[in-house]
């Protein structure tokens, strides 16, 4: 694949500094790794490397002809109302809301469904830059009390606050290194459990967000209202298990409180439970006391995942993956914790995905069929189906229900529907599902696009799902820009759902984007993860390579054309794609990849996705590693023994400099290694393709950020694929 119209004259790439010396030997295997000294965010030397690289970059993007155009269709077209579905606490109602262009979203309070609702917290008014958003918030069972948790720049570190919400008055609360925790108040409204990692010894220098120090020794704590952290009850740690991490939640009868204790990413969990009632002078009673709860081992192995979902009294319900890589529903009483009986039996081929109790002894449950979701009412005792309720072609999330209601809320969205909320009232004989919000989209003309379902086959022949959405009738001539999307980790499911951006690329450049739902998702269960995770990772590289292949023989598209993009895990997906196939793509965009396989456990909680890629302390795991790598794979496409010459196709490495979930490091030691090893500062280079990077200030692994940057970050990318991959402007 020879160089698409660039540019005029050849790049002024930077020269990054090669310490030869750095080699690493891996069971007997010397690895160099020559810009190691790019781990470090706090020298000056790597804030340089940065520097060059962004001004590198931004020389790129001033000749992407389509920027201007993009942003500005990209801010008139995001600026519509948005909703999330409401929940209810008390007697209250609360939702988020967005009004178009606000930074963040706002939660809005009403005391019921038809009065005027009110600004309870607006996180904009935090941070004059948009860049304090809210990760997370609990409101007490009588709805008199907020908690919430602020992140600033994209971080996972998280202060939580407390507001009085009668008045809006902000409490003097104040709780400080807080990550991965959830919130869970007791029913006396006198405070809450989190979750949190211990502070820094005096005189460590920690720069929370940007530092890579591994996240280790979770605590689990309780906050008393009004009092200082330092006064916190702690309820459980594991100095035996340092990467163990502890969630909570208090059941719905206010009486037991749930322990989950996870390792890693994998869907497995421990369950410990602590009756609240039986604490002879409840947790005040273990206020200045060193004695952990007494929680009692329901499940002591890391063998499934339980989420509880209901009790009565000791007679627990649960959703699990155990013996049932589909899932099912199971039940348990505490007394007799060995006898487990299933409710609701794993589905032959649909994906159990939630469970939820509602109007007393019912569940409201959602199934994955073919990754579409399928709504239906069951017994909670029985498990029986009641109703089927309808719903369209696309996904069901947001589900709000508690036991004590008889109506719920839930939120449909597809890749043609911005969203809708629906209630669904099951005080009647046949539950009555009505419109409760419709979200819309001025100028926006569903009609002009189609969806398109196909299963192609792999390298292996496993058939792998895809969604196309493309302007009606295109003719597949192989004319047509194409953007293929995918994520293939972590158990996590890519269902369909509505992008104002990827409608402006399918409008204005005629871009035809493909979702390929490639094994390593959960989008067929437990099976289907395991089948692209570990040993198998290979499987996710050539389902989407064969989904490339597909889109090319189909007519969609061609080589040249064609841009991959994905974020995350996602981001090793397009690292490793590049290297195994540079051939096959025009344009690659990876968004903040984990990019060295061999040192990724190093820096905060990536330990804990050794469940999901192996570790390289681990002989037979480092073979499986190396030979993916998309660090330790760059080679030069024009010396393989080919009669065709081919090179990189152009790529933009994404990043940002809070991310404290993959380390920007990745993407440093990336870009330097490809710009080396294709010798793009050599007058002679056959490599023309740009290899550059985007590097966000202020930002972090993407939860929280603000709608500006969001637009200018999509602005950038996107003008740099429309002239990569030489697409045309259409009014």
């Amino acid at each position: 694949m020879g160089s698409l119209p660039a540019f005029e004259e050849r790049l002024q790439y930077p020269t990054a500094r090669r310490d030869e010396s750095v080699v690493e030997d891996y069971h007997g295997v010397k690895v160099s790794d020559p810009y190691r000294w790019l781990e470090d965010p706090d020298a000056e030397e790597v804030k340089e490397f940065v520097e060059k690289q962004v001004q590198l970059s931004d020389s790129v993007l001033k000749s992407c002809e389509t920027k201007e155009k993009l942003h500005d269709k990209f801010t008139k077209f995001i600026d519509y109302p948005r909703f999330d579905t409401p929940f209810k606490r008390g007697n209250s109602y609360f939702y988020f809301h967005n009004s178009g262009l606000q930074a963040q979203s706002v939660l809005h309070v009403q005391d019921d469904l038809e009065s005027e609702a009110e600004i309870l917290l607006d996180p904009n008014t935090l941070s004059d830059d948009g860049t304090v958003s809210l990760n997370t918030l609990s409101i007490s069972e009588d709805a008199k009390y907020l908690a919430y948790g602020l992140s600033s720049s994209g971080s996972d570190w998280v202060t939580i606050k407390v507001m009085k919400i009668e008045d809006k008055k902000v409490e003097p609360d104040s709780l400080s290194w807080v990550k991965f925790s959830g919130i869970t108040w007791t029913h006396d409204g006198k405070g809450f459990f989190y979750s949190r990692y211990p502070a820094p010894r005096e005189g460590e220098k920690i720069d929370a967000g940007t530092e890579t120090n591994s996240n280790l020794y979770h605590e689990l704590y309780y906050h008393f209202l009004g009092t200082d952290q330092s006064e916190d009850v702690l309820c459980w740690r594991d100095q035996d298990n340092p990467k163990h991490m502890f969630g909570s939640k208090v059941t719905d009868d206010g009486k037991y409180l749930i322990m989950s204790i996870e390792e890693g990413c994998d869907p497995v969990n421990k369950v410990y439970h602590c009756d609240l009632s039986l604490l002879p002078k409840g947790l005040e009673g273990f206020r200045g006391s060193n004695t952990l709860l007494p929680f009692v081992k329901l499940i002591d192995t890391f063998d499934a995942q339980y989420i509880a979902i209901a009790n009565d009294e000791t007679l627990f319900t649960f959703l699990t993956n155990k013996d049932a890589p589909k899932y099912k529903v199971v039940r348990v009483d505490l007394k007799e914790p060995s006898s487990w009986t299933d409710v609701i039996a794993e589905h032959e081929k649909d994906v159990l995905s939630t469970a939820s109790a509602v109007n007393g002894d019912q569940l409201v449950v959602s199934y994955m069929s073919d990754v579409k979701h399928i709504l239906q009412i069951r017994d909670l005792k029985s498990g029986s189906l009641l109703h089927g309720l309808p719903v369209d072609i696309g996904s069901v999330c947001g589900v709000f229900a508690r036991r004590k209601d008889t109506t719920f809320f839930f939120r449909f969205t597809s890749f043609l529907t911005p969203g809708v909320i629906y209630i669904c009232d099951l005080s009647h004989e046949a539950p009555e599902v009505t419109v409760f919000r419709e979200i819309g989209v001025p100028g926006f003309d569903r009609t002009a696009f189609q969806v398109t379902q196909v299963f192609y086959p792999s390298k292996d022949g496993t058939d792998i799902p895809m969604f196309i959405v493309a302007r009606k009738d295109i003719k597949l001539d192989g004319s047509h820009p194409c953007l293929l999307y995918a994520y293939g980790g972590f158990s996590i499911s890519m269902t369909p759902f509505f992008s104002a951006t990827r409608i402006v690329l399918g409008r204005h450049l005629g871009t035809v984007f493909c979702f390929a739902n490639i094994r390593g998702g959960g989008e067929y269960g437990e099976e289907w993860h395991k089948s692209g995770a570990l040993a198998n990772k290979q499987n996710c590289f050539d389902d989407f390579i064969s989904g490339a292949e597909y889109l090319v023989s189909a007519g969609y598209t061609q080589p040249r054309k064609l841009c991959i993009e994905g974020g995350s895990n996602g981001g090793i997906l397009v690292g490793a794609c590049i290297n195994q196939r540079p051939d096959l793509f025009g344009c690659a965009l990876a968004h903040v990849g984990v990019m060295d396989m061999l040192r990724f456990h190093k820096f905060t909680i990536g330990h804990a996705w050794t469940s999901e890629f192996g570790c390289s302390d681990k002989e037979e795991e480092f073979h499986w590693l190396i030979k993916y790598s998309p660090l330790h794979n760059v080679k030069r496409p024009w010396e393989q023994k080919t009669d065709l010459f081919f090179q990189y196709p152009s790529t933009m490495l994404l990043t940002a400099d809070h991310d404290d979930r993959v380390v920007p490091l990745h993407s440093y030691k990336l870009l330097a290694t490809m710009q080396y090893e294709l010798g793009l500062s050599l007058e002679n280079s056959p490599q023309t393709n740009p290899i550059i990077a985007r590097i966000e200030v202020k930002a972090g692994h993407g939860a929280g950020r603000p709608t500006q940057k969001m637009i200018d970050e999509a602005a950038d990318r996107y003008s740099f694929m429309a002239k990569m991959v030489d697409a045309s402007w259409i009014d």
